[in-house]
């Protein structure tokens, strides 16, 4: 990668993301635009996780698109290194039936990198504080009881690596099961 300036490279990640999820909706009720996710991972991360790497920060802005899009992990490695590459690799899941993958993103959640766990535990941030404010239609109460379940499971094996990032997960998953009731 060529020596540019951290804020240059943050923003060539996003409009990469962008690009590659620009007809891709979030499933909640409102249809967010699919980018506004990733950019909150990578906010997360910096803002509350007081993380500055700008190799996990890249990794977040692209962490689904090699799991949602067409994107192949070549075109990430030729565009943002190597490292940002790895990153999004160890936080892709393999397209597998819905409870295979579950199953191994819990198994698999301990024995990530330290940086790839901050991508991990701020995706599940993320996606909690969705699951509350703004679930899929067609989610039941039950669907969405499980899904914190299961977000927990992952964030116990991430846990250790940011005391920031832990104490929001926590702060968001409580706020998230009294919204839900």
């Amino acid at each position: 990668m060529q020596s540019t300036s951290t804020a240059a490279q943050l923003l060539a990640a996003a409009i990469f993301s962008a690009d590659r999820h620009r007809d891709q909706r979030r499933k909640g009720v409102r249809e967010t635009p699919y980018i506004n996710h990733p950019l909150e991972v990578a906010e997360c991360i910096a803002r509350i996780g007081g993380v500055d790497d700008i190799d996990v920060l890249m990794a977040a802005i692209l962490h689904d698109t090699v799991e949602d899009t067409e994107t192949r992990p070549e075109e990430i490695e030729r565009q943002f290194g190597a490292t940002v590459a790895a990153l999004v690799l160890e936080v892709t899941d393999p397209p597998l039936t819905q409870a295979e993958r579950k199953r191994l993103e819990i198994e698999h959640a301990p024995l990530l990198t330290p940086r790839a766990k901050l991508i991990k535990l701020a995706d599940k941030i993320c996606n909690i504080a969705d699951t509350a404010s703004n679930p899929p239609a067609s989610w039941s109460r039950s669907r969405r009881h499980d899904y914190l379940d299961f977000a927990e499971q992952i964030a116990l094996g991430c846990r250790g690596n940011n005391a920031a990032l832990d104490a929001e997960f926590v702060r968001v998953l409580a706020t998230a099961r009294a919204k839900i009731g």
